[in-house]
């Protein structure tokens, strides 16, 4: 399979689900060693769950199917420019390559906000009128981090 192959799979996965009303028009694809691992689509609508992106879809079938947290060595291919949420989720998988359809922009222009969302990371961190960032409980969390630790649980 070649890579347009590859991203036709996602966006035919990302028209049917759009056209059922699951979700957005995002699609993803997870492709192993040139096999394909899993494809799915955004869906947000259907789940109620605002993380229910293509991406996240994709690395949870992913994962499930290679019974593995850590997809290293995998590429994905996403409709979208990949949200700064499925961003991190790519990140914590260890995908190193990502493959994407449209530019961020080009969401935007279909009305969703990838792009404010940027714009906030960037440019205003402090915002509190569209995220207000409080730290609460910090010992009660912090215990958490050194019993994981202390007891060498797997990290990923």
């Amino acid at each position: 399979m070649d890579k347009n192959e590859i991203m036709r799979l996602a966006a035919a996965e990302a028209e049917k689900t759009m056209r059922e009303n699951i979700g957005g028009p995002f699609g993803a694809a997870i492709v192993k060693d040139g096999k394909l691992i899993a494809v799915a689509s955004n869906t947000v609508l259907r789940d109620s769950d605002p993380s229910a992106h293509a991406e996240v879809n994709a690395i949870r079938k992913a994962g499930r199917i290679l019974q593995t947290h850590d997809l290293s060595g995998c590429e994905i291919y996403a409709t979208g420019y990949p949200c700064p949420m499925c961003l991190s989720a790519i990140i914590w998988a260890n995908i190193k390559k990502v493959y994407y359809g449209c530019e961020a922009w080009e969401a935007e222009k279909a009305g969703f906000r990838d792009d404010m969302i940027y714009d906030y990371l960037e440019k205003n961190r402090k915002d509190e009128n569209l995220l207000k960032l409080d730290q609460v409980g910090h010992d009660d969390c912090e215990r958490l981090y050194e019993e994981y630790t202390k007891e060498k649980k797997t990290v990923y």
